[in-house]
Formats: C-alpha cells, structure tokens, sequence
C-alpha cells in the first residue's frame, strides 16, 4: 500500500511537471507563425504577445524584436481617448517599440524592419514630447527612415515616411522657422514636393494601402491642389480595409472630403 502511495505521487508530480513546462516547450519560430496569424487578423495585442513569448525563448530574435517592435506601435496606434492618461499609455508603448527596435538593430544592423520601426517609433513618441525634442529627434529619424530605404529600396512604408517627414518640416516656414531656430536650435527642412515624390512612390510599391493615398492627399492639401486631393481621399474610401487601422483612416479620409466641400 505504501508503494502504491509512492507511486502515485511520482506519477502525480511527473504530471504537474509536464503541465508547468508545456507552456515552455514551443519554440521561438512558433510563438512568430502564432504572432504572424494574429496579425493576419488584425488582432494587434494577440499578435504582440505571441513576439514577447518568442523572445522569453530566445531575447536576441531578430523577427521577433522587430515584429514585437511593429506591434507596440500598432497597439499604441489602436488606445483611444485623448488627454494626459491616454497620452501616457501611448508613450509607454512606443518607448517600449523604440526599445526592441534598437535591440533588433544591435543584432542584425543590416536589414530594414529594425531601422524602420525605430524610426516610428521615434517619431511617434517625441510627438508627445515638446517641440524641443521634436526637433532634436527629427534628424535621427530621418536618418532611420533612410537606412531602412538603403536596406530595402522596395520598403513602401519607408517611403511614406520619409513623405510625411518632409510635410512635417516643409510645414515648419518662414518667421515660425526663424523663431524656432532661435529656441531650439537648426530645424531640418523639408518640401512639399519631395513630400509628393516619396508618398507617390509608397503609393506606387503598394497602390492598395489606404494610407499612402491619405497622406498623399494630405500633403496635395498643403501644396493647394484641392482636386488631387479630392481624388486620393476618395481612394482611401473605394480600397478594401487591410489593417487594423484602416476603418479610422478611411473615417479621416471622409473628414478630408467633408472639409473640402465646404
């Protein structure tokens, strides 16, 4: 009887052992095709957790940094509401994309992905900083963008942002540039039209992505040419939705129209 006991109990904790490390015995490249699916599905904080199970298993994973860098963006993306605690949740969330992304580049430096999303990273953070920061970040990330670009001449979200880096600073003129200057210190410039040039070659690398026409047709609005602008906000209504994004883009791009209507 007492053996029988004894057994038992092996058998019992053999079991409970099996039950705890299960969860640890998928692999790195699982937890990414997990993620991967996820992502397919536009279930972003799904997506993500499965990059950071990748990296519990093996924290210099490449795909999984980057990817896990893409996903605190896109999630960061998705909070809603606006004032200091949303603002909060968002800076923590791209500070924790810029993170993996430099950890990504550290490991592999010669692949796009890494470059890319810490340079949105980046640029989506310091938006919630003052315009000091701004400023001091703007050159890194155009630095960022660019490398990406050199990586991966195909990289069509690179090109979109390196488009609406130059509208950003194009936008920044005359006395507001001098004055700025002064307090801040040299501002990088940008044009509208090399804002044109990169946001129509996004459009060109990938014709069905709703954002590169929006922004195309922001940045046709900055430069007055209202019926382009008409035209690429109307496109962002006709394509199908293909991220998770798309939905709220195309309610932007409604907005756009509403505007020039009036």
């Amino acid at each position: 009887m007492h053996r029988k006991r004894v057994l038992s109990g092996l058998f019992f904790l053999a079991g409970l052992v099996c039950l705890v490390t299960s969860g640890f015995s998928q692999t790195a490249a699982e937890f990414i095709k997990a993620g991967d699916e996820y992502y397919a599905r536009w279930e972003d904080q799904k997506a993500l957790d499965e990059y950071l199970k990748a990296l519990q298993v093996e924290p210099n994973n490449y795909e999984a940094l980057w990817k896990a860098a893409r996903g605190y963006v896109d999630v960061g993306d998705l909070v809603s509401g606006k004032g200091k605690e949303a603002d909060s949740k968002k800076f923590d969330l791209y500070l924790k994309a810029e993170k993996c992304a430099e950890k990504a580049i550290s490991v592999n430096p010669n692949d796009t992905w890494g470059h890319f999303f810490l340079s949105a990273a980046l640029g989506k953070k310091v938006l919630l900083l003052g315009k000091k920061e701004q400023i001091n970040v703007s050159k890194k990330v155009k630095a960022e963008i660019e490398k990406a670009i050199e990586l991966d001449p195909n990289n069509d979200l690179a090109y979109h942002a390196l488009g609406r880096w130059h509208r950003r600073m194009a936008e920044i003129g005359g006395a507001k540039r001098a004055i700025g200057s002064l307090l801040y210190g040299s501002i990088p410039k940008g044009s509208f039209e090399e804002s044109e040039k990169w946001l129509k070659k996004a459009v060109e690398l990938k014709p069905d992505y709703i954002n590169h026409h929006l922004e195309l047709g922001r940045t046709y609005l900055a430069m007055e040419k209202k019926d382009l602008a008409a035209a690429e906000f109307k496109k962002c209504l006709e394509l199908p939705e293909s991220t998770s994004r798309d939905k709220s883009l195309k309610e932007e791009a409604r907005e756009e129209l509403e505007k020039l209507k009036r």
